[in-house]
């Protein structure tokens, strides 16, 4: 330990010109989009604190075992909050939204330990972030310091990601998204730009770096308030069989009907509905934009409950079967649960043939996008708590308030966050009532749009090294 302790103070000095990289430039612009502004964030190993800057952190402190390091970190953040200790022995009160080890873990003795030391510092809302080398450049890694490309470093421990999600597991971790980044680590005029950007998504494992995103395995089961939002349009005749059918759950249970320029009388449902029920919590409202996304955004805002729900007023989401949603979020298996129509067998009539392919492929581009398991985007039904909602409203700006059907704003802000997205298989159910809203060639194309937007933001990203 002590030729380790030596080796890195001496190493000190040259950071400096190191931290100015592509490698180190790349992995910052990662994490800048990866961890969202305003969080309390730890870095352990934490260098000259520039990628904890980064971030924005509301209060970010940097750990590094190097006095010399933790000196020129202090004197180059003076915002931020550092400390000199080593990282797998961190032992204090603070509860973190956000630890960061990047280019960590190789370099530690016991790794299962400095997992198991984080849960001190932890929370269920934590997410943990790290990135590790592919075990596949390590030959090239090795000739790299040799000709002077990359810093030498001690002998390391080359973990594979399934070595590292084994240890998490053991440790009380379970990962949420993961993803491999950088092609050409290289600061390369329009090559490096163009490989990182286009070839890397396409070549994941051939990336330098893997990234893991991990939250406790352990979560506590939470009650709650729940508000039910409905928007309807032209569904009148399935107002007043919403209210029989949506079942009273957690705490208390509101519903909230969001009316859209209806060309019957659902407005006029909605109110008569309100007054013969007065037992149930009903709320009323006309929208004042259009589309199903504003009608989902003014539902949120008016609702009071801890739990916000989605259900269409078509009623092909049977309301019975919210309480399986309800539970899959109080029991803490779920940070947002996304309802699935392509697992169960549907009802005949319920989806047309060329409906559905397009459903499963657009599921398929939209899981590789996002990182997670997405079967079904556009399945209505979706579940979340109030206080990850306000957290994807205020990070709205990130891809911007565009989408007609709600269901994208939500999911791309789910993932914006880390949250872990499960899904919940229903069993699909034909119209009684009325025709449907969505227009297959117009809203296919609308979809079409929101993929590539989608994987440009997420998958596709901007280098900033040219």
């Amino acid at each position: 330990m002590l030729e380790r302790d030596r080796f890195y103070e001496n190493r000190a000095r040259f950071r400096l010109l190191e931290n100015q990289r592509a490698y180190h430039s790349l992995l910052r612009h990662y994490y800048s989009l990866t961890v969202p502004p305003g969080m309390r964030v730890l870095e352990l190993g934490c260098g000259l604190g520039d990628l904890l800057a980064t971030v924005r952190p509301k209060f970010g402190l940097g750990i590094d075992f190097s006095a010399t390091i933790i000196d020129l970190a202090k004197a180059r953040h003076p915002g931020l909050n550092f400390l000199n200790t080593e990282a797998a022995s961190i032992n204090f009160n603070e509860k973190f939204d956000y630890i960061i080890a990047s280019d960590l873990i190789n370099d530690l003795p016991d790794v299962q330990a400095f997992f198991e030391s984080l849960q001190n510092v932890s929370n269920p809302k934590t997410r943990l972030v790290l990135n590790f080398y592919n075990t596949l450049w390590r030959p090239v890694l090795r000739v790299a310091e040799v000709l002077g490309a990359k810093a030498p470093t001690p002998p390391q421990s080359w973990l594979s990601v399934q070595d590292v999600r084994n240890l998490l597991a053991l440790a009380g971790w379970e990962v949420v998204r993961s993803e491999t980044r950088i092609l050409w680590p290289l600061r390369t005029p329009l090559l490096g730009g163009s490989l990182n950007r286009w070839m890397a998504p396409l070549l994941k494992h051939f990336c330098l770096t893997q990234f893991l995103i991990a939250r406790p395995s352990v979560q506590p089961e939470r009650e709650g308030s729940v508000s039910v939002v409905i928007p309807a349009r032209n569904e009148s005749g399935n107002i007043e069989s919403a209210v029989q059918r949506v079942p009273d759950m957690g705490l208390a249970t509101e519903i909230i009907f969001i009316e859209g320029n209806s060309t019957d009388d659902t407005w006029q449902q909605i109110l008569a509905v309100r007054d013969k029920y007065p037992h149930r919590n009903i709320q009323a409202f006309q929208q004042s934009g259009r589309g199903k996304g504003n009608a989902v955004r003014e539902g949120f805002e008016r609702s009071k409950g801890d739990v916000l729900m989605i259900v269409d007023a078509d009623l092909t989401v049977p309301p019975e079967e919210l309480p399986k949603f309800y539970r899959a979020l109080a029991s803490g298996r779920s940070d947002f649960v996304n309802g699935v129509r392509l697992v169960y067998p549907m009802e005949q009539k319920s989806m047309q043939f060329l409906n559905m392919l397009a459903n499963k492929a657009f599921g398929i581009c939209f899981s590789w996008i996002l990182g997670q398991s997405i079967k079904d985007t556009l399945c209505g039904t979706k579940v979340l708590w109030r206080e990850d909602y306000n957290l994807i409203a205020e990070n709205r700006h990130f891809f911007g308030d565009f989408d007609p059907f709600g269901d994208f704003d939500l999911l791309f802000g789910a993932a914006r966050l880390n949250l872990k997205i499960v899904d919940l298989p229903i069993r699909y159910q034909a119209r009684t009532y009325g025709e449907t809203n969505i227009s297959r060639w117009k809203h296919g194309w609308l979809l079409l749009r929101m993929v590539f937007f989608a994987a440009r933001r997420i998958r596709f990203l901007k280098s900033p090294c040219k």
